[in-house]
């Protein structure tokens, strides 16, 4: 083992098209906390060891990407563009112009992909151990997932990768997660071209470039069993806020906060600088509570991140939700949903969780319905949109950014961006007989 072997060179993808998140525009800079995934993810890469890592951005998140990297310590970070959107093959092509000649190796990871750190320990430990080999990380999943599984000997060699082979033909336990370790770049790089070049315009660019290596080249698997949580849909925003909510331990109340008395903190709580919990308010945990956030009185607050400026006005309820910053909301029901910055969610407004036969709730993503997995599930509302008062979402549906929906409106189905939706009401005005008269 080889302990003073440096660490590959990270390449975290973080581009590709964004349309099945509709209404949330990009996911890798998505706060869990006080900052984006992808710099709290660069910040545990850090930590394990890793020098440089190349962020591959789509031009919707360059700038802003670019522009949202911190100065690391010891990590050194590039940013480049995946100018249109044809599959992890080609973001990885992106990068390869940022490698220099004695950079050999590289470690392929994707920004949604939210793992324990023991995973990326092993990664780097059984390259250590043969830098020679390649490795992919496996997911031990007992139950079937629609994913790609590894086909592997008994030497743990991987011999393939079967794209959704079905629950009956299975040909392991192992689910490919990306977190791919190449020893040799360039001969990565070279069978992405040729899959490229080839007339097979499958999207599974990279899938067939690595069962090209392994005809020649060593790949074995690291088995990974520790958890996952990955941001393909909306609704998988929750996941990962549970994991970062699961990583508070104990309050932590900022020396600047104000907690009445008579409010309540339960649990493993997160309070921020500067936010205020006002009298009757409860805030149980886990709970993350940003800076400069008002919870007003007799609020409630539970298994839910509420972030900075927000304000969670007299009695409402925020239940294990997400709640981006600078959303308002004044005596609501938040229940299993998703707010992103800037949402009014006027008096009254409530997001039905729950289907009368407590099935799985669906949500139509690009046209098509499909579940959520989840029996209980509310509403999705993009950034700046206006919540007038008394409206109620049902299950599943998704508001666009910037949309409007006015006061009394019962929403059944997505709503798009910018739109402006109401009921229209006739008003009838009769007058009393004197009979009538009190």
């Amino acid at each position: 083992m080889n302990e003073n072997l440096s660490a590959p060179t990270l390449i975290i993808l973080a581009g590709g098209a964004s349309s099945r998140m509709w209404p949330i525009r990009e996911k890798s800079l998505l706060k869990f906390g006080s900052e984006a995934l992808l710099i709290s993810q660069l910040r545990r890469y850090e930590q394990l060891g890793f020098e440089k890592a190349i962020v591959v951005a789509n031009p919707d998140s360059h700038v802003e990407i670019a522009a949202s990297m911190p100065m690391f310590e010891r990590l050194r970070v590039r940013v480049t563009m995946q100018l249109t959107p044809r599959g992890m093959g080609d973001a990885i092509l992106c990068a390869s112009p940022f490698l220099d000649s004695t950079e050999r190796a590289i470690y392929v990871t994707q920004v949604h992909d939210v793992v324990e750190d023991t995973l990326h320990q092993d990664m780097l430990m059984a390259y250590r151990m043969d830098s020679q080999n390649s490795y992919l990380a496996g997911i031990e999943m007992e139950d079937y997932f629609p994913g790609g599984y590894l086909v592997v000997d008994a030497d743990g060699r991987i011999t393939g990768i079967v794209e959704k082979p079905g629950a009956d033909h299975r040909p392991s336990n192992l689910v490919n997660i990306v977190a791919h370790v190449h020893a040799d770049a360039q001969a990565l790089f070279a069978a992405l071209q040729a899959e490229y070049a080839s007339p097979n315009q499958a999207d599974d660019h990279y899938e067939r470039a690595m069962d090209r290596l392994m005809q020649s080249q060593t790949y074995q698997v690291v088995p990974y069993r520790g958890s996952w949580a990955a941001i393909k849909f909306p609704w998988h925003v929750l996941d990962v806020m549970n994991v970062f909510l699961s990583r508070i331990k104990g309050q932590q109340v900022a020396s600047s906060a104000f907690i009445a008395p008579t409010a309540s903190l339960v649990g493993n709580v997160f309070i921020g600088e500067n936010a205020k919990v006002f009298p009757g308010a409860a805030v149980v945990g886990p709970a993350y509570i940003g800076a400069n956030t008002i919870v007003g009185n007799n609020a409630l607050v539970r298994n839910s991140m509420v972030l900075d400026r927000c304000e969670v006005g007299f009695t409402s309820e925020i239940a294990r939700s997400y709640v981006a910053e600078g959303v308002a909301m004044h005596a609501c029901r938040v229940l299993d949903s998703v707010l992103m910055p800037g949402v009014n969610f006027s008096a009254g407004c409530t997001t039905a969780n729950l289907r009368i036969d407590h099935g799985d709730v669906g949500s139509a993503v690009k046209g098509s319905k499909m579940s959520s997995g989840r029996n209980k599930f509310g509403a999705v509302i993009g950034a700046n949109a206006f919540i007038g008062v008394d409206v109620m979402t049902m299950p599943g549906v998704k508001i666009g950014a910037r949309a409007e929906v006015g006061p009394g409106t019962h929403v059944h189905q997505d709503i798009p961006d910018d739109m402006r939706v109401y009921i229209k009401q006739t008003v009838v005005m009769i007058e009393k007989t004197k009979g009538e008269q009190r």
